[in-house]
């Protein structure tokens, strides 16, 4: 019997692996998961403040996470993943601005940043160069927390949406607070030595003369940011200035640092805080602060009601160490409006985006919020809190703040109506129309 001879050609087989391989990566490619959508957070992850730019980052990959577990955002492509860039500014802002061209040379096309409204200042104006100057690096700006009221006023950019109350909206809680309490006579202002820190002072002392023409101010003290490691000087100044309440946009470690002192010091004087309810604040203070330390946010844990209790009891399981409970919902509000837009808009290219966040609600079971497409402030409700010792049922506070036994109850809340303040934002829309 007569052997079959199989014939073989080496051309026959290149044409066969390379329409086999062909047919491979198409599979391959079709099956592949759309690349993620960036997200890059600028901030100080090491120096003076990075306990903040370390807290800022868990509650956005939280939120992310919140996100993703949902399946992404949805464009025409298919479902795509956020993710989490960071950029360790140390927060200066020269770094910042080199992290920023970094990162539009890294094709991020959504920049976040927050703990310091000097940075901000900087990265508005360079995001607006950017943006007119090269079309097809345009990025957003999301402000979690730099709050000059300048940033959505006189410096005002289309590319730039805040989450946060800005200061005049967050005076104006505080003060309404002040005005309903009769013992205050006599008020000791203090704060960092930068922008911020100077229009707190202006803010205190305009809205208290309208509202409390009573109180008088005995002391107005400036300090360097992130450079004082003893603040018993200036709680010696107040001291002896027979204060009976003290008004502080402090922050970080200048928070921590200033209520320790007074902890220490004896000074019985009610604190009137921008963020007295977290970064080891509370524990500074421990049973000092009971009734004398208060904060204004747009929540905090002890708001109540089951949506906002499971919101509180979602974060406490992601990071289950008490020094990591220092959670902010307005975070949680930027990263689903920025999925929101992203998917109304069907696109990550900026100025879509852009449009698509300007007059945009937000709703969760607990919160409300809107967009004012005027300035890109967000108008949201705050709250007025002061801090308790956890489990008391009368104060109704039952979850405290980093592990410390001690938490906070509302004081005052504000509706989103009543925390909105006028805008002299005049904005310059025409960066929006520039053609790629």
């Amino acid at each position: 019997m007569t052997t079959p001879r199989i014939s073989f050609e080496p051309w026959r087989f290149a044409c066969f692996a390379t329409l086999l391989l062909l047919a491979v990566s198409a599979g391959a490619a079709e099956g592949a998961e759309p690349p993620p959508v960036r997200i890059g957070m600028i901030e100080g992850l090491s120096g003076p403040f990075a306990n903040a730019g370390e807290a800022v980052q868990r509650n956005l990959q939280w939120s992310i996470e919140r996100v993703n577990a949902r399946g992404g955002v949805k464009l025409p492509d298919g479902a795509h993943r956020l993710e989490l860039v960071t950029y360790d500014s140390k927060g200066n802002t020269d770094n910042a601005l080199m992290m920023l061209r970094g990162l539009t040379d890294d094709g991020v096309h959504f920049v976040t940043q927050g703990n310091s409204s000097a940075v901000a200042g900087a990265l508005i104006a360079a995001i607006d160069k950017n943006n007119a100057r090269t079309p097809s690096k345009r990025v957003l700006y999301l402000n979690y927390s730099a709050v000059d009221p300048v940033l959505t006023n006189a410096q005002c950019s289309f590319w730039h949406f805040r989450f946060d109350a800005h200061a005049g909206m967050r005076m104006n809680a505080l003060t309404d607070a002040m005005k309903a309490d009769k013992r205050i006579r006599r008020v000791y202002i203090i704060g960092q030595d930068y922008s911020f820190g100077r229009e707190v002072s202006r803010l205190a002392k305009q809205m208290l003369t309208e509202k409390r023409p009573d109180i008088a101010i005995v002391g107005d003290e400036l300090h360097p940011i992130g450079r004082v490691k003893d603040f018993g000087v200036y709680i010696s100044k107040i001291i002896a200035s027979d204060a009976d309440a003290v008004i502080t946009g402090n922050w970080g470690s200048d928070l921590t640092l200033l209520i320790k002192a007074a902890r220490d010091a004896g000074l019985g004087a009610r604190f009137y805080t921008f963020y007295g309810n977290g970064l080891g604040a509370p524990a500074a203070m421990g049973i000092a602060g009971v009734d004398r330390v208060l904060a204004v946010a747009e929540w905090h844990p002890n708001v109540g009601g089951a949506a906002s209790d499971a919101f509180v009891q979602a974060f406490r399981r992601r990071y289950t160490e008490p020094r990591y409970d220092y959670q902010h919902l307005r975070m949680n509000i930027m990263i689903e409006m920025l999925a929101a837009a992203i998917e109304k808009a069907g696109t990550t290219e900026a100025a879509a985006v852009a449009k698509a966040l300007e007059g945009m609600h937000f709703r969760n079971g607990f919160h409300e919020a809107r967009m004012r497409a005027e300035d890109h402030q967000l108008i949201q409700p705050l709250y007025v809190s002061i801090m308790e010792k956890s489990g008391d049922d009368k104060s109704g506070v039952r979850f405290d703040n980093e592990g410390s036994g001690y938490g906070f109850g509302t004081v005052l809340r504000l509706t989103p109506d009543e925390t909105a303040l006028p805008s002299s934002c005049k904005m310059n829309r025409d960066l929006s129309d520039s053609k790629q």
